[in-house]
Parts: C-alpha cells; structure tokens; sequence
C-alpha cells in the first residue's frame, strides 16, 4: 500500500509519519507501507501542476491530508492565500483521489461552526463558520464529496511535541511573565497530535468513511487549561487570570468560537474507542517539553 501525507513537517504530520513508521515495525515485510510524506517546503499544496504530478507520480491508494493553513487571524487578512491553500489545495487532491480510486481523509476544524450551540457540536450539525479561516476548511470538506471513499475528520484545540502550539505559548510565557490572561469564556476539547495520529491509522486502516469529530475526552476553557499547564509545571493556578473575551484589547482579527466541543458521537457509534481525557496526554506532553 501507497500512503501519501501533507503537511509532513507539521505537528500532527509528524506525530503521523511516527505513527505508521510503527505501524510498519510491528508488520511482517510483506504487510508494511510505503509512505511518501511531503513538508510544506518539499509540496506547495495550492499549485495543481505540483499536486497532480506528485499524485501520477506517486500513484497512492491513500491520500491523508493535514496540510492547511491554520493561522486563523491571519486568514482573516488574506482570505486568498487562506482559500488557495485549504479550499483549493484540498480540491487537486480529492481530483487526484477520485482520478486515482484512492481512499483520501482530510483533517478539517471545529471552526466550521459558529460556536453559538448550547450544547457540543456532532458531526450531523449544520456548519457555519464566522471566519474566513473556518470558511475556507469548510470548502476543503465540500470539495471532498467528489471522492467515492473518503473520510472527514475535525479537531479542535490541537497540540503536540513538534511545532507551534498554545502548550509551549503557556509555558513560555508562564517563565517569562508574573501572571498571565486567559479567556474564561471560550470552551473546547484539547487534542493532542500522537493520540490523534494512532485514531487516524485506525480509521485509514479500516477504510472507514463519513465524517468524524475526533478530540481528546473533556471539556476545558482556555482559562482552565493554561491553569493546569501552571499547575504542572509547579507554578500554582493563582498565576493565571481568567478575563472575558469582550475584554481583550486589542480584539482579534478574527472571530473565534465560544463553543468548540466536539461530541464524538460517530466514533462511538462505530465502535471505536474514544481518545484519553485531555488531562492525561497534556501531562504526558508537558512532561516531554520539559525534559
């Protein structure tokens, strides 16, 4: 089997190559996977001439697609570049997939919601996102319906050992400053990028399709969750200040949703075991900055 990854040199990107790298080790040779894994600099994911040469070239029977670009407020200011990369990068490849009868899964965002429901967001709600970062992940999801196999998958709150993240924002500034601010008022499920590499190898693996909503268990806010990342790296919860998001000065660019929770509601209805509560793999993960 053929697996083709983007974003390789992203945080989940290589939290996946190390995952099916794994996978391969604990396979009889007969069994493993080629997995060409392309990094931002090494496949421009919004050139079609490049996506379709990689894809005839490579000929792959699964297509996983992280690559995206997540800098939300800077979507905001550049909804072109937003679009190229995330609506129409996501387009050549589900082309390719279909062209090619290949299995594709794209890793979407809750920000395709509007953050407005009372209650957690299952993959059947209607999407409708604020901002042009959320618009143009959406598109990437309605440019996969051409694939005949294929799987959606969003997250929220992402986190990992590589690349830039709020975890290692927190524990920067937690060495650096007195006290920090964090909106209370803004909810979601972290999501750690080793748990969620192994569940999209499940799901690769099983050549599962439709829409899944795949975090970490728990629910937190921001607040909260800087105050546990205080409270383990031993500086105390009382160096984290909660404020409303009304209150930020000056306001972001681009609007973020009150409500991020993902139910996981398709996981557990395939069966599928559902990722550890968020307080259990951020330890892990900040035991392993820290070290």
């Amino acid at each position: 089997m053929r697996i083709l990854l983007t974003g390789a040199g992203g945080q989940l990107g290589q939290d996946l190559v190390a995952a099916f790298q794994h996978q391969n080790e604990a396979r009889q040779t007969g069994k493993r996977s080629d997995i060409l894994a392309l990094s931002r600099e090494q496949l421009d994911v919004s050139s079609r001439d490049r996506v379709y040469s990689v894809c005839h070239d490579y000929e792959p029977d699964v297509i996983i697609h992280p690559a995206a670009w997540t800098k939300v407020d800077e979507c905001e200011s550049n909804p072109e570049k937003a679009y190229a990369i995330n609506a129409c990068g996501t387009k050549y490849f589900s082309d390719m997939a279909k062209t090619l009868g290949a299995y594709m899964l794209y890793v979407s965002t809750d920000y395709v919601f509007d953050g407005r429901k009372p209650s957690p967001y299952v993959e059947w709600d209607t999407p409708n996102p604020l901002s042009v970062y959320g618009k143009s992940k959406l598109a990437g999801e309605q440019a996969m319906a051409s694939v005949p196999f294929h799987a959606i998958i969003r997250t929220s709150w992402v986190a990992g050992y590589g690349g830039a993240n709020m975890v290692k924002t927190v524990m920067k500034l937690l060495a650096e400053r007195e006290s920090l601010q964090f909106v209370e008022d803004q909810i979601g499920s972290p999501t750690f990028t080793a748990d969620l590499a192994d569940k999209i190898l499940e799901i690769t693996s099983a050549r599962l399709t439709g829409t899944f909503h795949v975090t970490n268990s728990g629910v937190t806010s921001w607040y909260e969750f800087a105050s546990e990342i205080a409270t383990l790296l031993g500086y105390g919860k009382e160096k984290v200040l909660p404020v409303k998001t009304a209150d930020l000065f000056p306001p972001r660019p681009a609007p973020r949703p009150e409500n991020s929770v993902l139910d996981n509601m398709a996981l557990r209805i395939e069966g599928l075991r559902l990722l550890p509560d968020w307080r259990e793999s951020l330890a892990g993960l900040v035991h392993r900055l820290r070290d």
